[in-house]
């Protein structure tokens, strides 16, 4: 059994799949307290369900792309369950962690979107670097950045870990904490080899719940 907070269709707002029609399965729970959360009605409640449940529901929309968030997904040990039925079930399935809990057992077939928390998130302690070596050319990485320090943190990752040779690196700009076009103004500055992002479904949708 699973606790989901929420099951909803919309278009992905982030990472490489962003405007892609997808199934959201958002889990309920999440070790982690960054200060920029937007997603803390996911900490605590949802409602208890099956795998098969789960895929039944899955199964009502038009599309093959299903992404799994949180909260943190993986904070409930059937996630990686449910991971691998979504894939025997011919889903393209895409995973946001936080980066914080092991990937290593998270099927092959799944698409990795891992985190790692700068330090304006208050949970920089929580990386889990050891993640790194088990990213490949089909995960990504995203870095969001709530200030000047933490772009200066994150270029220094980029470089002292290689994560351009690994994977797509993502960095966004913390909503309200850094202007959009600065943070491009700086990747640009600088010729940082990453992908500039804003969620597109608060592009579109502001933070409503299930968008």
């Amino acid at each position: 059994m699973l606790r989901l907070s929420e099951i909803f269709f919309s278009l992905q707002g982030e990472a490489s799949r962003v405007g892609l029609p997808t199934v959201f399965v958002r889990l309920t729970g999440c070790p982690l307290r960054c200060v920029w959360c937007d997603t803390a009605y996911a900490f605590t409640g949802g409602t208890a369900m099956s795998i098969e449940a789960v895929l039944a529901e899955v199964a009502r929309h038009p599309t093959r792309q299903v992404c799994v968030t949180g909260g943190e997904p993986l904070a409930q040990k059937a996630c990686l369950a449910l991971l691998t039925a979504l894939c025997d079930a011919g889903y393209e399935v895409s995973l946001e962690t936080s980066g914080a809990l092991d990937i290593a057992e998270v099927d092959r077939r799944v698409a990795r979107i891992v985190d790692l928390k700068a330090p304006a998130s208050g949970e920089s302690a929580r990386n889990r670097w050891e993640n790194l070596a088990q990213l490949r050319p089909t995960d990504e990485v995203k870095i969001i950045v709530a200030s000047r320090g933490d772009y200066e943190w994150a270029r220094q990752a980029l470089a002292e870990h290689g994560l351009a040779a690994r994977c797509p690196v993502l960095l966004s700009p913390a909503q309200g904490l850094v202007e959009p076009a600065a943070l491009a103004g700086w990747i640009l500055e600088d010729g940082l080899p990453v992908r500039f992002q804003l969620q597109l479904h608060k592009l579109l949708w502001g933070n409503m719940q299930g968008k």
